[in-house]
């Protein structure tokens, strides 16, 4: 007990106060957790209301002034955003929380959680009333970011392109016109032209908008996508953008730019785009109350594809076209440097050389000059131009950055048929004009498209490929004939080559000058040896691939086909033989080409057909034109082509002996051909033309025919007898010098009232379109040509006694109908020469709406053209002649030769 000891513990002031404080807290987080959870959700609801009044008010605001919302204001509604989040998830635990705890304040069942909890609610009613507090603004938006404030971009040199810059800006400066498209191949240039117009719009001083954007749209782009990049430029996108619709999207664009006066530079467009759903203001629109700038706003946009230009309503389209020999080859020198080209007294010649192969497009010109830049011998420049002229391919620079960038237009070819199409025009030589019939032909008979009912079908299947290659800029139109660009070609044939990994599956040797290697021809799919220089083919080439052979000659001296050179060629399809003069006989071995489908000798100097080509039973082509040699065709031969569904024979043999030996026994052959849809055929004498009428079948195949007097008959010819050649649309009569007239006749008689001349005209030459006259010296006119309401091209020369083209005499009472057939309705090219008499076309002004150009040449007496002020509206006519002519031409009237006088120029 003694050990036991008392302490005693003074309670002083402070430790009462800070117990007393803490008791406090409690029963004011715990005790009043109830009325702190009402107060929260009466005070967040308020916030909430006061946020949506905000942001509806911000928004009508941004819509109708297109100005910005304040930072201050975006702050405050995020924050509201932020905590309206927090108060529901504190909100959430509330039942859970009360039923933890008693009605005494000192009596909780989980006393650390509840007070944690009621500290956690009364602090967020705090946070809300705080917040609410700060949510009372007078401003809400301001001005935006400067959006017309741009900068400089950079560019390559525009060397050659000023004329094509200021053609442009001849545009941009016509407030008339609203959207400009600028089209063309891949790496001719368009980008560098927007570039500069961009630049210089966004500098000049004498041209003032509002707002310079410039928008790269590319391959696949998306409406959004646009709309945001649009947005961004604009200075409109904030958070509250990305959660719009796009409609939303639209119609804030369109409200802020059809305030403004803009320029919109699209760049690279590949699909069309609808403006409207973009939200771009359409600049064409005449100016309203509503849309005061729109009208001097400007769109201008570049493409590869020329469709896209009228798919986006551009009031102006323009091609940018690759450069002039003389402005390539000074962008090359500039890429090159002079160091270079100086290194060597060779190296100027030779780099014009590989300047050339680049063929004006700048894209080549600027890689390959830099490529060039550190060769400085002769002979890696004498290197550079075989590998160039031969297998561009193997160009490493073209292969890494020129094909690449060319591919995108392959790529966006719709389908494999047009894309296969597109890779079968590189078989061609550099710069060969491809007839477009030739191609149908090429690419029936190597069954590129599905097998067609006629000819007719295949062809607009054909029209309608080749338009798509145009459009993608792949292919240049010349008439009734393609081109393809060099480059471009050399990008189609790495292409064809499965980009460089299987080289020998297309042979393209072009202008060969030696032996061909044929061993090569193992693998190949295709070769093609046009224009080479050999003399003969002696080996046997074991190709069991090969589909198609060009052999096309020109000025090649190949004379000798050996007997077993086609022997091993069982897929072979296509054979071209043409313009090889020197071949006068066919192999033998062409037997052995059992699924050969087309087979053009035309201008060879075959003079008979073997009787082993009989074994070519799937021929569906057979082309014999200007084979002037050929006098022998066996019986039986043409007949064992049941397949055959085109022959040509214009100028075949130099008589018309073939067809008529054997009592004509070629002709009934030719009329059993049950797939015959196209003929063409010279008729040498008016005998043989009444025999050839009797074939009436024949006769509806014939689609050229070639008139001509080779026998000196004296006669008149009775046009209206050609009238049952539904399908001829193009007519030739040359050297007739005994025919004394070209008579029109119907049933018999001449036409004397109006009702024969509708007949006529319903039922004669619906699918006329080309003719040429040419020394027929006793003809007087070609009023007959009133019947070929389709018409295109007309040409007329040396004929010394015509007086007119068409007589209205001639017609005597039903002349005065004339004037309603519109016989030159369709014309697009009248050609008129060495015509000494000609006094007149027609007797008074007709309409031309096609009309492209005329030509006249040696017409002394013609002093009055068919033309008024209204005769070529809406058409660029070329009136081409000596000026001694045309000074002393007559004009209907003043407005006429005002119309006219432009057009004219000198040859």
């Amino acid at each position: 007990m003694g050990n036991m000891f008392s302490v005693s513990i003074p309670c002083d002031h402070t430790a009462n106060f800070c117990c007393w404080g803490f008791l406090s807290q409690q029963a004011k987080y715990i005790g009043k957790l109830g009325v702190n959870l009402e107060a929260l959700d009466r005070s967040s609801q308020e916030l909430i209301a006061l946020k949506n009044d905000l942001v509806r008010r911000v928004e009508v605001s941004e819509l109708q002034t297109s100005m910005m919302r304040l930072d201050q204001v975006q702050l405050w509604i995020k924050k509201a955003e932020t905590l309206e989040t927090r108060v529901r998830e504190v909100q959430n635990c509330a039942d859970r929380e009360i039923q933890k705890s008693c009605s005494g304040v000192y009596c909780s069942k989980n006393y650390f959680p509840s007070y944690k909890y009621g500290k956690k609610v009364f602090k967020m009613l705090v946070e809300v009333d705080a917040l609410k507090s700060k949510g009372s603004f007078e401003e809400v938006v301001t001005e935006s970011l400067p959006v017309g404030v741009v900068y400089e971009m950079p560019t390559e040199p525009t060397v050659g392109m000023e004329s094509m810059f200021e053609q442009v800006w001849r545009h941009v400066e016509d407030e008339q016109v609203g959207t400009i498209g600028l089209y063309g191949m891949g790496g001719v240039g368009k980008t560098t032209l927007l570039t500069k117009i961009h630049n210089d719009l966004a500098f000049s001083t004498s041209y003032h908008f509002d707002l310079v954007l410039w928008i790269v749209v590319s391959k696949d782009h998306k409406l959004e996508i646009l709309q945001d990049k649009i947005g961004e430029k604009l200075g409109i996108v904030n958070d509250k953008w990305k959660h719009k619709e796009p409609h939303e999207k639209a119609q804030h664009i369109f409200k802020f730019l059809s305030e403004k006066k803009f320029v919109l530079l699209l760049d690279d467009i590949w699909e069309p785009i609808e403006m409207i759903k973009v939200g771009i203001p359409n600049p064409a629109i005449p100016d309203t109350a509503d849309n005061k700038k729109s009208k001097k706003s400007k769109i201008i946009f570049t493409t590869r594809l020329e469709h896209i230009c009228s798919c986006m309503d551009a009031q102006i389209k323009i091609k940018v076209r690759c450069l002039m020999p003389n402005q390539a080859w000074t962008l090359f020198q500039e890429k090159v440097g002079k160091e270079t080209l100086q290194s060597h007294p060779d190296i100027p010649a030779l780099a014009q050389v590989v300047a050339n192969e680049c063929d004006g497009l700048p894209l080549a010109s600027i890689t390959v000059g830099q490529a060039m830049t550190c060769k400085k011998t002769p002979h890696e420049w004498n290197h550079a131009i075989r590998v160039l002229k031969e297998s561009a391919s193997e160009f490493s620079i073209m292969v890494d950055k020129v094909f690449p960038h060319l591919k995108f237009s392959y790529d966006n070819l719709p389908s494999e048929t047009i894309k296969s199409c597109f890779l079968y025009c590189a078989l061609f030589p550099e710069d060969f004009r491809m007839s477009k019939d030739d191609l149908l032909y090429f690419w029936m008979c190597e069954e590129m498209f599905e097998e067609y009912v006629n000819v007719d079908v295949a062809k607009n299947e054909t029209y309608h490929i080749i338009g798509t290659l145009l459009s993608a800029c792949l292919l240049e139109e010349e008439g009734n004939f393609v081109k393809m660009h060099d480059v471009i070609r050399d990008m189609a044939l790495w292409l064809a080559c499965d980009c460089g990994k299987e080289n020998e599956s297309i042979l393209v040797h072009a202008g060969l000058q030696g032996t061909p290697h044929v061993k090569k021809w193992k693998n190949a799919k295709r070769v093609s040896l046009v224009g080479s220089h050999f003399k003969s083919l002696v080996e046997t080439p074991k190709s069991p691939n090969l589909l198609s052979l060009f052999l096309r000659g020109g000025k090649g001296p190949l004379n000798m086909i050996a007997d077993g050179f086609f022997d091993h060629m069982p897929t072979l399809r296509v054979l071209d033989l043409s313009e090889n003069l020197n071949i006068t006989k066919l192999p033998s071995g062409i037997s052995n080409l059992i699924s050969l489908q087309h087979l053009n000798l035309s201008r060879t100097g075959v003079r008979e057909l073997p009787i082993e080509l009989k074994a070519c039973v799937r021929l569906k082509y057979l082309d014999l034109e200007h084979t002037d040699q050929l006098d022998f065709v066996p019986q039986n031969i043409i007949s064992s082509f049941p397949m055959l569904k085109v022959l040509r024979m214009l100028a075949c043999s130099s008589s018309d002996r073939i067809l008529v030996d054997g009592e004509g026994a070629l002709m009934e052959e030719m009329r059993d051909l049950e797939y015959l849809d196209v003929l063409t055929l010279s008729v040498r004498s008016s005998s043989f033309l009444q025999k050839l009428i009797g074939f009436y079948k024949l006769v509806t195949r014939i689609r050229t025919l070639q008139l001509s007097d080779g026998k000196n008959e004296a006669s008149f010819l009775d046009i209206s007898s050609l009238v049952d050649m539904k399908h001829l649309d193009t007519l030739y009569i040359r050297d007739t010098p005994n025919w004394k007239q070209l008579e029109v006749h119907w049933a018999g008689r001449a036409p004397n009232d109006p009702w024969d001349l509708l007949m006529i005209q319903q039922n004669c030459f619906l699918c006329l379109q080309f003719i040429e006259v040419s020394r027929c010296p006793n003809l007087t006119d070609m009023t007959w040509l009133i019947f070929a309401p389709n018409l295109s091209h007309l040409r007329v020369d040396a004929c010394n006694d015509i007086e007119k083209i068409i007589d209205l005499e001639r017609l005597g009472g039903v002349g005065n109908v004339v004037q309603e057939l519109n016989p030159f309705g369709k014309l697009t090219i009248l050609i008129l020469s060495m015509l000494p008499r000609l006094s007149s076309i027609h007797d008074s002004p007709l309409p031309f709406p096609y009309l492209k150009e005329i030509k006249v040449v040696a017409c002394p007496v013609l002093r009055k053209l068919p033309l008024n002020s209204t005769s070529a509206e809406g058409s660029n006519i070329v009136i081409r002649g000596h000026e001694a002519w045309w000074s002393f031409l007559e004009w209907e009237d003043e407005d006429a030769q005002n119309v006219f006088l432009p057009c004219f120029r000198h040859g």
